[in-house]
């Protein structure tokens, strides 16, 4: 009976060691929220973000079914900082753009409003943080600074 109790206790030591160093280990998903105020489809300089919620969201990979969600709010400079607890291996996140926080730059930009995000240990990543691609909303009507801003760019034919 000792045998197997000692057997047992090894054979779990292992598992619960595993638990609680990702339990201890959360990861953190980082990204930035930006307005377009040039309409160009990218970040520039004239751009400063705070006050966007931003939700993070996996699903299961052949259901699509919700398995986690968390929403977030940028800070002043535009970023948001998300903490899983979980490992979600065998799940697909992404960061999605839920509002804007500027009625004048409220349209989401298409192919920049969510970030796909791998959130897992077993990718050879040592780090904790897991970064998201930038997402955007466009501003309604382009800023005047807007052909000196796209200057510094070389996005204008002068």
């Amino acid at each position: 009976m000792a045998k197997l109790l000692v057997f047992s206790a090894i054979c779990l030591l292992p598992v619960i060691a595993s638990a609680a160093r990702i339990m201890d280990n959360p990861l953190f998903v980082k990204g930035r929220v930006y307005c377009d105020t040039c309409r160009c489809g990218f970040e520039t300089s004239a751009t400063k973000y705070q006050g966007a919620s931003v939700k993070l969201e996996c699903r299961t990979r052949d259901t699509a079914q919700v398995t986690y969600m968390v929403e977030s709010v940028t800070d002043s400079t535009g970023s948001y900082n998300i903490l899983v607890q979980d490992d979600r291996e065998d799940e697909v996140c992404e960061a999605v753009l839920v509002k804007s926080s500027d009625p004048e730059c409220n349209i989401p930009s298409s192919g920049r409003d969510h970030a796909r995000v791998i959130l897992t240990r077993n990718n050879g990543m040592n780090s904790n943080a897991r970064f998201a691609n930038a997402m955007g909303f466009l501003k309604n009507e382009p800023l005047a600074s807007c052909p000196q801003v796209l200057q510094k760019y070389q996005e204008t034919e002068d």
